[in-house]
């Protein structure tokens, strides 16, 4: 296993334990996270303020990796992130690259690729409640 994949799997399962705080640590102190095309949240600060607000008002979340490619420096994931808020399913269909530091196993960069357009339709109103 490679140390990317090392430190995906610790992040997404972070993640699927709606911990930011833990998501966060999974990152080195100035690694940036990209919704992109927004800019990026950069340090460990940051990258747990933009993941907290979604992950606390889930009930449960899941992103499932559909199909994957690593290297030490690099993985490709290709998600469906799901998130249950107010006992319903909301999900999107996201392209993710992480980029890592092999000796430290620790996330320097993280871009996601998404159409936000349909998300921000299905999600809007329930985030403003």
């Amino acid at each position: 296993m490679t140390a990317a994949r090392r430190a995906t799997d610790r992040f997404l399962a972070a993640v699927g334990a709606r911990d930011a705080r833990a998501a966060a640590a999974c990152f080195t102190e100035d690694a940036s996270y990209a919704n992109v095309p927004h800019p990026p949240a950069v340090g460990r600060a940051a990258i747990e303020g933009l993941l907290g607000p979604i992950l606390r008002r889930s009930e449960r979340v899941r992103w499932d990796v559909v199909t994957a490619s690593y290297t030490e420096e690099r993985a490709w994931l290709e998600r469906v992130d799901r998130f249950w808020i107010d006992g319903r399913e909301h999900h999107v269909a996201c392209n993710g690259v992480a980029e890592v530091d092999p000796a430290r196993e620790l996330i320097t960069a993280f871009r996601d690729y998404v159409d936000l357009a349909p998300w921000r339709a299905r999600i809007a109103g329930v985030l403003a409640g």
